[in-house]
């Protein structure tokens, strides 16, 4: 080394990868962390203070087993729907048609010829209608680059139409008595309805595979950026079709439910079921343009919505302002997105 020369600086290393402690405060995925955490929160303390309001309103009513029974069985339904609704869109995409793929689903299983076969037979029937229904959408929208606004849109007529020609316009009464008799209180586990567990479980698989697998982490990067998603070796179109065949299996197994429910299947179940599952995706923080979402903050959504109605009724207020209440929440959720996206 010569005189009077001071020694080289150490080249500076590569920078730590996303998850080394350097990068564990003030980095932007702890930040949207943060925020889906203190939306979740949020809804939770929505959740809270509409029990509140209940137990204050009505409370014999409202606090009594029988409607806390009534408002999980109803939020179930729908929010089996729901979790198939949220991948949609987180994967950048929309299901306009899921109220119809049940109602479809439903009087496609509770037809004469499907009952024979016993309680397999039409939970065979609906899984094979939402999944089919689904492929369609898939197919249409992946491979027949549709737009899924149209796409789904036109599966929403057609699945209306074949399930108002299918059922005549008639109630198809089911006679399956282990299908009946899963909707009696002698079914229950643990005063838990059934119905209950099969969202519970569900629930607790949709969050799994969101958020512990790489078909999770697929379905965000194709939402989030298709064509980076493209770049980085995602195949884009079988991710699209996948995401909407789930959809359409949750659907399958929501009309299950649906049957086990009502003793029945008829062409106008399921209606505005795509409303309220897009709603609540949305007030549960999912992201329109996708990319975005959780499986917690969905069913919390759900619970919020079901709950409302449920307070709604108790107290004999009209189905009108229920609606405009729905609509006004699901505004403000959009404002608080967007004033998130900008900050």
């Amino acid at each position: 080394m010569s005189k009077g020369k001071a020694p080289l600086a150490p080249a500076a290393g590569p920078p730590a990868p996303a998850g080394h402690p350097q990068h564990a405060a003030g980095s932007p995925g702890g930040g949207l962390r943060a925020r889906i955490d203190l939306r979740n929160l949020s809804l939770v303390v929505v959740l809270a203070a509409l029990i509140v309001v209940g137990a204050v309103t009505k409370p014999e009513q409202f606090l009594s087993v029988q409607n806390l029974q009534l408002v999980l069985t109803q939020a179930s339904v729908i929010g089996v729907v729901t979790v198939g609704v949220t991948f949609v869109i987180i994967g950048g995409g929309i299901d306009l048609s899921v109220g119809a793929m049940v109602a479809l689903s439903t009087v496609w299983a509770t037809t004469l010829a499907t009952q024979e076969y016993g309680l397999a037979g039409i939970l065979f029937c609906a899984l094979i209608v939402g999944l089919a229904c689904g492929l369609v959408n898939g197919l249409l929208i992946a491979f027949g680059s549709m737009v899924p606004f149209i796409a789904t849109l036109a599966m929403l007529a057609s699945a209306r139409g074949l399930a108002l020609q299918i059922s005549e316009g008639r109630t198809q009464i089911v006679s399956v008595e282990p299908v009946l008799e899963l909707g009696q209180r002698d079914a229950y586990v643990l005063g838990i309805p059934p119905i209950v567990l099969v969202f519970a479980a569900v629930t607790v698989i949709g969050w799994l595979v969101l958020g512990r697998t790489t078909f999770g982490r697929r379905t965000v990067a194709v939402g989030g950026n298709p064509e980076a998603a493209r770049l980085a070796g995602i195949d884009v179109r079988r991710q699209r079709l996948l995401l909407y065949l789930l959809s359409g299996l949750c659907c399958g197994i929501a009309a299950f439910l649906l049957i086990v429910l009502t003793g029945s299947g008829q062409n106008t179940n399921g209606n505005l079921y795509e409303l309220d599952a897009i709603a609540a995706a949305i007030i549960g923080g999912t992201l329109l343009s996708g990319g975005r979402g959780t499986i917690t903050g969905s069913v919390l959504g759900v619970l919020v919505f079901t709950t409302i109605t449920n307070l709604f009724a108790l107290n004999n207020l009209e189905t009108a302002v229920q609606q405009i209440a729905k609509g006004a929440i699901i505004v403000a959720a959009v404002l608080v997105q967007r004033k998130g996206r900008t900050s």
